[in-house]
């Protein structure tokens, strides 16, 4: 029998064959192809840009260059505000204790000015202890009062056991050279990435806090009045849930120094939020905590 009797059978197992090899190659080529969708899906959050103040990455967009700064757009806690109409409370005084320190690593990150304070420095809100972490500089400031900017603002970052924050903000307005900020003036780092090691020269935060340029040598000592609000980060994540308290009276430097920064950094400030439902106080008792 020659090979042409067995072909009706043959060519069904070659059709079956044919069938079958299609359907792989087409469950393949589908395979593929949802692969690659999902990997143009996600692209835009595994290659985020670096988030600034630019048009590009600025604080319009930053919700729009990772899933992890969603609450700059979506939060309803969010910081800076404008502060106006806050409600008089007679509150707690806040101590705090900072000390002194010869030694201190100065930071330029691109974004701001960095100082890191030494452990031990601290201060209590609420029966909590919150430990001072580092200050930073924004210009202009921040926070506005009834609608008016400020030259520059500093901002003191704590932080507890438990991982809450507490920042305390103080408003800059030009006027007399203030020697409080010359330590940390005379060692600016230029460039984007660059530290600067400093030691044996002092520098002393509650210098820069106090509003008669004088401390005392009593602990713990307490904050000036202050406006007090529930809010967030200023920069990118955005989280919530940080305690901010922002002194009512500026303190002052002088337009050499504010120049002086704003040559190294400058509009590295987020736009105020709405207050939305929060409360905004403000210590009824003054300066005589």
């Amino acid at each position: 029998m020659n090979n042409f009797a067995k072909s009706p059978n043959y060519l069904v197992r070659n059709t079956r064959t044919q069938i079958v090899n299609a359907s792989i190659l087409m469950m393949c080529i589908l395979m593929c192809m949802i692969g690659c969708t999902k990997t143009r899906g996600v692209m835009p959050h595994t290659e985020k840009m670096e988030w600034g103040y630019e048009a590009e990455n600025g604080p319009d967009v930053w919700a729009q260059l990772s899933r992890e700064y969603v609450l700059c757009a979506e939060g309803k806690h969010q910081s800076p505000i404008d502060l106006v109409n806050p409600t008089p409370a007679k509150l707690p005084a806040i101590p705090y204790e900072y000390y002194s320190t010869t030694s201190m690593n100065i930071r330029n990150n691109g974004h701001t000015i960095e100082v890191a304070y030494p452990e031990g420095n601290w201060i209590e809100v609420d029966g909590t202890r919150f430990q001072l972490l580092q200050f930073h500089f924004h210009a202009p400031s921040e926070h506005t009062v009834a609608g008016k900017p400020f030259d520059m603002e500093m901002h003191l970052v704590h932080k507890s056991e438990d991982g809450n924050l507490a920042v305390v903000g103080l408003l800059i307005e030009k006027g007399s050279h203030n020697v409080a900020f010359d330590p940390v003036w005379a060692h600016l780092p230029t460039a984007p990435g660059e530290m600067q090691h400093v030691e044996n020269v002092t520098v002393d935060a509650r210098l820069m806090l106090s509003l008669n340029g004088q401390v005392t040598d009593e602990a713990p000592q307490y904050l000036p009045s202050c406006y007090r609000y529930d809010g967030s980060l200023t920069t990118p994540p955005c989280s919530e849930g940080v305690k901010w308290l922002v002194l009512t009276t500026p303190t002052e430097i002088s337009e050499a120094q504010i120049s002086a920064f704003k040559a190294i950094i400058h509009d590295n400030s987020r736009p105020v939020q709405p207050l939305n439902e929060r409360k905004l106080l403000v210590d009824s008792t003054g300066d005589e905590q």
